[in-house]
């Protein structure tokens, strides 16, 4: 065994000759720590208040004085000199303060490169089976088809285009998550981002919110009443979707290339778009002088993709008596004696968006 007061033993070495692990005596060196840094703290931990000179009696060959002087300035080691004209006498740091963050920042370092290797692999794979000709690549487990879909969603230069169904199915990525990982940043880089979604999610007061932060960012997003599974278009060069929508466990998706079924399915998604009731962001609307209140707006903005006066009285925090007396004032005030009649109202005067108002899904119709 290497003493560990001993300059040697500072490394491994494999039987072919190549450098390996560090050995015992020299592990902090993965932490950022010199040869001789590793072998002096080692030291002060054991012997504290200790001279340079003592020290250096026992490891033999190595810059003590250097060394001692870059752990003090690291902070991983103090110095004080008792006696006026005395000599310095040195003491470690605790080691779990002194070498916690350091311990800490190469775990985190490590996270990204895991993360970075598990990335490069999947653009391996794809590569691998877009220049083979394939078609379609079968992704098994959560790990591989959440890792495909963070990627690909990074990976987009101009447009993503997305179904979000509000059934019960396997959550690889929420709603929350692939906002936080995906969208905002898509957003940043000018990347186009549509999304269709079923009416359901618009009764839930957390999926609304996020929703609003999407529209204010520039996001689009169309409500449809049903939608027939999950989807991910990017660029409409690639297209991702569950192999069994209603599969509990293991998912399997399907990632598709450029071939006549990528272009049934973005035609699928055109579809739904155009044929939803496209959000606005909450203050916002086509007439932005109209001296409609932001609040009747809002009402009337959620009644038009089909809320009932309860489901709105919830998203909104108000009554449902409230909502109902603010929809009759609405009425009488334009002069309509229906909810349709309002709608339409509604529609005329630029209140509401309407599918043929939507100029992106013009622009891929």
């Amino acid at each position: 065994m290497t003493d560990a007061g001993t300059g040697s033993g500072t490394s491994g070495r494999r039987a072919d000759g190549q450098p390996g692990e560090p050995a015992e005596s020299a592990l902090l060196t993965l932490l950022g720590l010199g040869p001789e840094e590793d072998a002096v703290y080692r030291l002060l931990v054991d012997r504290p208040e200790s001279e340079a000179e003592i020290l250096s009696q026992h490891l033999d060959g190595l810059a003590v004085e250097q060394a001692l002087a870059s752990l003090v300035e690291r902070g991983l080691a103090g110095a004080d000199r008792p006696d006026a004209d005395g000599p310095v006498r040195y003491r470690a740091a605790p080691p779990v303060l002194a070498l916690g963050p350091l311990l800490e920042s190469r775990r985190s370092a490590l996270h990204r490169v895991e993360s970075l290797v598990g990335d490069l692999s999947e653009r391996h794979r794809s590569a691998q089976m877009y220049g083979a000709g394939a078609p379609v690549e079968v992704l098994s487990g959560p790990t591989a088809v959440r890792r495909r879909l963070v990627t690909l969603q990074r990976q987009a230069r101009s447009e993503v285009c997305t179904f979000v169904p509000a059934r019960h199915m396997p959550a690889l990525l929420s709603f929350e998550d692939n906002h936080e990982e995906a969208d905002a940043e898509m957003m940043r880089r000018g990347v186009t981002v549509r999304s269709v979604v079923e009416r359901a999610w618009l009764e839930h007061p957390a999926t609304v919110a996020l929703m609003d932060a999407c529209l204010a960012q520039g996001q689009q997003i169309s409500v449809t009443d049903r939608l027939p599974t999950k989807l991910v278009i990017v660029d409409r060069s690639v297209a991702l979707l569950p192999l069994d929508p209603d599969r509990e466990s293991d998912p399997v998706a399907l990632v598709v290339h450029r071939t006549g079924l990528l272009t049934a399915l973005i035609s699928l998604f055109e579809t739904h778009f155009e044929k939803g009731r496209l959000l606005l962001a909450p203050g916002a609307g086509p007439d932005a002088e109209s001296p409609l209140a932001a609040v009747d707006r809002q009402i009337l903005a959620l009644l038009h993709v089909g809320l009932t006066d309860a489901a709105i009285a919830r998203q909104l925090g108000m009554g449902h008596r409230t909502v109902q007396r603010r929809l009759h004032t609405l009425m009488d005030e334009v002069g309509a004696a229906t909810r349709f009649q309002l709608g339409w109202h509604a529609a005329r005067a630029g209140w509401l968006p309407e599918p043929s108002d939507n100029p992106a899904a013009q622009a891929h119709s």
